[in-house]
C-alpha cells in the first residue's frame, strides 16, 4: 500500500454531490466519445474462457480472477482484465465494416495491482474498437485518433465547468506527442515514472507512443504492454497533469492492433510464441479478423480528473485496506 496525502487537500463537493458530478460526466463522455470516433454501444462480457485467448496478458504477471462453472467441466473461466482482444473478436463477429466501431462499459480486476492514490483492484474505463484499413495502420492514424479523443475531453472540462465551476480542473489546450526513446532521451537520468511526471508537468498533456519497444539505453520497454494486441509501433499512452497530485494522471492507452506479422515478432520477443496457437491468434494469423485501433478511457480516472481529486477512491465504490481508509478520511479524502 502506498498513499499520497496532499497538502491542505479540499475535496470541495461533497460525497453526494461528487456522485452527481460522476453520473453526470460518464454519462455525457460516453455520448459525446461514441459520436467523436463513429462507435456504437454494444454488451461485452465479464469473463471468458481461458482456452479462448481472449483474455488480456497485461504484463504476464498479473494472476486473473479465475473459476470453475458446474455445465462446463474441465474449463477454467477468467474474469477479464481487459478487452482488447474481445473486441476485435467481436468487431468480425457482428459484421463491422471500415471505420466503424464499438464502445462498451469494461469492468474487471486485477487482483495485484499495488493499491495507492491512483490504481485500484476494480478498473472500469469504456473500451472501444474500430475497424481500419490495412494501410491506415500509420503513425498518422494513430495521432489523428488521439487528437479526438483529447478533443473530447477538452470539451468535458467546459461541460463540467457550467455545472461544478468550483470544482473542473482546467487542462492543457492541447496534446503532446513524443517517443518512448524520445522521452528516454530528454531525460537519460530518471526512471520511467519520473519522465513521464517531468514531461506531463510542463506539456499538461503529453501522448508518449511506441510503448513495449525496447529503449536503447536502459534495454527495456517505457512500460509493460502485452506483444499479442497493440502493435508497439504504432500504440500510446495519454498522460494529464493532476493538480491535487502534482502528478502525471494516464487516462488512456490505445494502439493499432497487431497484425498476421507484428503479433508473430512480438510474442518471440516477448518469449511468449506459446501463445500463437490459441484460436484468436491463429485468426490474426489466418486475418480472419479485421484490422483494428483501439483502447481503453478510464471512467474513474476521468472523473478523478476533471474533479481534480486525490484518490481514485473519491470517485469509484472499491475495496482498500482499513489503514488506507482511515488516512485518508483523515485527511479529507472520502472513499467511497
Amino acid at each position: 500500500m502506498d498513499i499520497q496525502i496532499p497538502v491542505n487537500y479540499d475535496p470541495v463537493l461533497s460525497v453526494r454531490e461528487t456522485q452527481e458530478a460522476i453520473k453526470y460526466i460518464r454519462d455525457t463522455f460516453q455520448k459525446e466519445i461514441g459520436r467523436e470516433l463513429g462507435l456504437s454501444r454494444i454488451s461485452a462480457p465479464l469473463f471468458v474462457p481461458r482456452s479462448s485467448g481472449l483474455n488480456d496478458n497485461l504484463n504476464g504477471i498479473e494472476r486473473p480472477v479465475s473459476f470453475d462453472i458446474q455445465e462446463m467441466s474441465g474449463e477454467r473461466i477468467e474474469v477479464v482484465q481487459s478487452l482488447a482482444k474481445w473486441k476485435r473478436y467481436a468487431l468480425k463477429k457482428y459484421g463491422f465494416q471500415i471505420h466503424e466501431g464499438l464502445y462498451t462499459n469494461m469492468n474487471a480486476i486485477r487482483r495485484d495491482e499495488l493499491l495507492d492514490n491512483l490504481h485500484s483492484v476494480y478498473v472500469d474505463q469504456w473500451d472501444w474498437e474500430k475497424v481500419i484499413a490495412k494501410e491506415e495502420r500509420t503513425t498518422e492514424t494513430l495521432k489523428e485518433t488521439a487528437r479526438e479523443i483529447f478533443k473530447v475531453i477538452k470539451h468535458m472540462e467546459h461541460e463540467v465547468w457550467y455545472k461544478y465551476p468550483q470544482a473542473v480542473c482546467h487542462l492543457a489546450d492541447d496534446v503532446f506527442f513524443i517517443t518512448s526513446q524520445e522521452l528516454e532521451d530528454m531525460y537519460p537520468d530518471l526512471t520511467p515514472k519520473e519522465r513521464e511526471n517531468a514531461i506531463t508537468r510542463e506539456k499538461k498533456c503529453v501522448f508518449i507512443t511506441e510503448i513495449g519497444k525496447p529503449l536503447k539505453r536502459s534495454g527495456r520497454s517505457h512500460d509493460g504492454r502485452a506483444p499479442d494486441y497493440d502493435d508497439w509501433d504504432y500504440n500510446g499512452d495519454m498522460l494529464f497533469w493532476l493538480p491535487s497530485l502534482e502528478k502525471a494522471l494516464e487516462i488512456t492507452s490505445m494502439g493499432i492492433r497487431v497484425d498476421e506479422n507484428s503479433i508473430v515478432s512480438q510474442c518471440r520477443a516477448a518469449n511468449c510464441e506459446g501463445r500463437l496457437v490459441l484460436p484468436y491468434h491463429q485468426m490474426i494469423q489466418k486475418k480472419q479478423l479485421p484490422y483494428t485501433i483501439g483502447g481503453g478511457i478510464g471512467q474513474s480516472r476521468l472523473c478523478m480528473l476533471l474533479l481534480n481529486k486525490a484518490h481514485i477512491g473519491e470517485v469509484q465504490a472499491s475495496i482498500w485496506p482499513q489503514e488506507m481508509i482511515d488516512i485518508c478520511e483523515a485527511n479529507h479524502m472520502p472513499l467511497l
